[in-house]
């Protein structure tokens, strides 16, 4: 007699949302350094772009005319979430892009079923393992974000290190408890990472030390300095980490990867 033996089915590891409702902060430069970081430690990587200026798929050297099927068909049901991946330059780090057409989702999505949940449950059609789902999120705290931090498990906030730093933070910190509440009470702020950090300026000093104080150990020690090369590196399509590996910017994202994983490991020994 045969026995059939039922698949095993795709796991998915840490669930990540990388957000802040303030535009040019780093959210897509990390999502994009430190997911090609992770996946040179040995890791598998999803990342999700669910930015509809699709900057993260740019980054990643994928064009506008090779973007298939993207989050707007997965998040609307057009199409399953395997569907949707690509694989990337990098290997073990795979993306499902984004095209500007899901600016058009946050209406669209108003009068559907499980709203806030479209994102979640699409990431059941996964075919295969990953360690990590990183989620590259607009600047706004809409439903595209909404959707983000319901699938997510945790969220890493970039801080650029500026005057309204603080004020933006405690925003998104009152949304993400709302979401917690209404819809995913097992979200966590994993991380609050300081970026665009020039130590030559008092204020940037200011910033990062207020920061520190009112969130103490959730913000990361690693610091993203502000580095031209980093700036460069979207215009080539590929992660800086590729485009100059020895710049400061890469060698920071490089001990932010190491960083993520021994929190990681820490969290799960306790």
């Amino acid at each position: 007699m045969r026995v059939i033996v039922n698949p095993r089915p795709p796991q998915l590891g840490r669930v990540v949302a990388i957000a802040n409702q303030k535009g040019g902060v780093g959210k897509t430069t990390t999502a994009i350094n430190l997911g090609t970081a992770l996946a040179a430690c040995g890791k598998t990587i999803l990342l999700i772009d669910i930015d509809p200026q699709g900057n993260a798929s740019t980054g990643l050297g994928v064009h506008n005319s090779a973007r298939g099927v993207t989050t707007y068909d997965v998040l609307l049901g057009g199409a399953k979430l395997s569907d949707a991946v690509m694989r990337t330059q990098i290997p073990g780090f795979d993306l499902i892009p984004s095209v500007v057409d899901l600016s058009a989702a946050e209406v669209e999505l108003v009068e559907r079923t499980r709203r806030e949940y479209r994102l979640k449950d699409a990431l059941g059609g996964a075919d295969r393992d990953y360690d990590y789902v990183l989620i590259d999120c607009p600047p706004s705290l809409g439903l595209l974000t909404v959707n983000a931090l319901v699938a997510a498990r945790s969220i890493l906030v970039p801080l650029q290190c500026e005057f309204f730093a603080l004020e933006g933070l405690s925003l998104l910190l009152r949304t993400v408890d709302r979401v917690r509440r209404s819809f995913n009470g097992a979200l966590e702020v994993q991380g609050v990472l300081l970026t665009m950090f020039d130590r030559r300026n008092n204020l940037a000093q200011q910033v990062a030390t207020d920061v520190r104080s009112f969130l103490g150990k959730r913000v990361y020690d690693t610091v993203i300095p502000r580095n031209v090369r980093v700036s460069e590196a979207p215009s080539h399509g590929m992660p800086v980490l590729l485009y100059d590996f020895r710049c400061p910017g890469a060698q920071a994202y490089v001990q932010l990867a190491g960083e993520v994983l021994r929190r990681e490991q820490m969290a799960e020994a306790t």
